[in-house]
């Protein structure tokens, strides 16, 4: 049996750690913080106690939690796992290296049969890359690490290889905390890699000054050259109840204009599933989403949102997490007490011809994700009404706003703030708001640019 107890724990990272050829450590989380901020939630029951995160549900067909960048090529996972519950005899718990998709993975797996299995996880096939007899029991701490360079797939469990082999499923993705009809927690992430991940913010080059063409066939109708309608809303052609989050392949979602809702408590809880997650190069195309809808879009790279409107942002209408160009065109959200737009990838993010009503910001770049990137955004063509701010960024990342056509409406005594600055910080820590304004740097738009009505 390959059992390591707490007080092992420590010699055992070392030694680990210490031999691999991944030298630069980008991500690490030990849930010191007692939340699992910069985690993204899909399926189970997870909470954080102790500084320990857990899945607590052995009844869950899938629970997972994605945490990194999707652009994270060659690098080694390392993380404590512990087995709580095995609810059936294909139940596992487990850690997982280049998830591209939430579905789509490397994986070691402690199982309920006391083996541990490195696996090439596609949809429902999986295929073992190899596996040995460990004796994984629960209540015990097992030190899981998973080494990916090229094709080359390398599996260890408390410092000792299990498995390798060559495999070509995935180049690149996030790292991810794995559970299947099994409860279990998760201690000590680490993420090292030979210098693929930008721990320092990307060349300073600003974005474009305007739109480029999308990478999706645009809508059927020729977006406004004048500030959206501030009338009514769209109605729905008809309501979809939604008991799991939807993924939408490459090739794309057109909703036909139906009402979609039933995730998440309305709130703005963290980690709730979103309604909808988009694989990269998708388009999500007229959609209504009602409430409640968790944490509404994720985009997990290249992404565009064509005529979506968010009735009731819960606790994010879009969240833009890997890739490097993203496009919100038409559509509109009200009611979001925090953000609407969430950056957390690197890259730009456009928005245009949009409708913004009672909302904190419209935009945010993340100001504490585990890793910091340089973000840009680029509005036109937006209509705000009591919003108060249009978009916070972080200046000492090099981030950067672009602001044209803006309209702000029952705004006599112009409080809302076009584009606020703030210092950003590790995760962990909160960020610090140092100003706001155009000044030519990080911050673009000039007078002409904001018309209040």
């Amino acid at each position: 049996m390959l059992a390591v107890g707490a007080g092992a724990t420590a010699a055992v990272l070392a030694a680990g750690m210490g031999t691999s050829a991944f030298a630069a450590t980008v991500f690490s989380d030990n849930f010191a913080d007692g939340d699992a901020a910069g985690w993204s939630k899909s399926g189970g029951t997870w909470a954080v106690s102790g500084g320990v995160l857990s899945q607590s549900n052995s009844g869950s067909e899938l629970a997972r939690q994605f945490a990194g960048d999707t652009g994270w090529t060659d690098y080694q996972v390392q993380a404590r796992v512990r087995p709580d519950a095995f609810g059936s005899s294909s139940g596992l718990v487990g850690l997982a290296a280049r998830s591209g998709s939430s579905t789509k993975m490397y994986r070691l797996a402690l199982l309920g049969s006391g083996r541990a299995e490195l696996q090439a996880v596609n949809g429902s096939q999986v295929t073992a890359i190899g596996s040995a007899s460990v004796g994984a029991g629960t209540g015990t701490w097992y030190t899981l690490r998973i080494e990916a360079a090229g094709s080359t797939i390398r599996g260890f469990v408390n410092g000792t290889q299990i498995a390798a082999g060559s495999n070509s499923l995935a180049g690149s993705g996030r790292i991810g905390l794995v559970t299947a009809y099994a409860g279990g927690s998760f201690d000590d992430v680490a993420v090292d890699t030979g210098g693929t991940t930008p721990t320092t913010p990307p060349p300073t080059t600003a974005p474009p000054t305007s739109t480029p063409p999308p990478t999706t066939p645009p809508p059927t109708t020729a977006p406004p050259t004048t500030p959206p309608p501030t009338g009514s809303w769209p109605t729905p052609t008809s309501s979809v109840k939604v008991d799991a989050t939807i993924q939408v392949s490459s090739s794309g979602l057109d909703g036909g204009m139906k009402r979609y809702y039933g995730i998440g408590d309305g709130g703005q809880s963290e980690s709730q599933d979103p309604m909808f997650v988009l694989a990269a190069g998708a388009t999500l195309r007229n959609v209504i989403i009602g409430a409640p809808a968790g944490d509404g879009v994720h985009c997990e790279g290249n992404c565009t949102l064509v005529n979506v409107w968010w009735e009731d942002v819960g606790e994010d209408a879009a969240t833009f997490r890997g890739g490097t160009t993203y496009t919100v065109d038409g559509g509109g959200a009200r009611s979001a007490s925090d953000k609407v737009f969430q950056h957390n990838g690197g890259g730009t993010v456009y928005i245009k011809n949009f409708r913004v009503e009672s909302a904190g910001k419209l935009y945010r770049g993340c100001g504490n994700c585990s890793t910091s990137y340089q973000r840009h955004v680029v509005m036109d063509n937006v209509t705000a009404t009591s919003t108060k701010v249009l978009a916070g960024i972080n200046t000492n990342w090099g981030d950067t706003a672009r602001f044209s056509r803006i309209t702000i409406l029952n705004d006599p005594s112009r409080s809302t703030r076009i584009c606020v600055k703030y210092q950003g910080v590790p995760k962990g820590s909160e960020p610090t708001e140092i100003g706001e304004g155009a000044d030519g740097v990080n911050c673009f738009y000039s007078a002409s640019d904001i018309t209040y009505r």
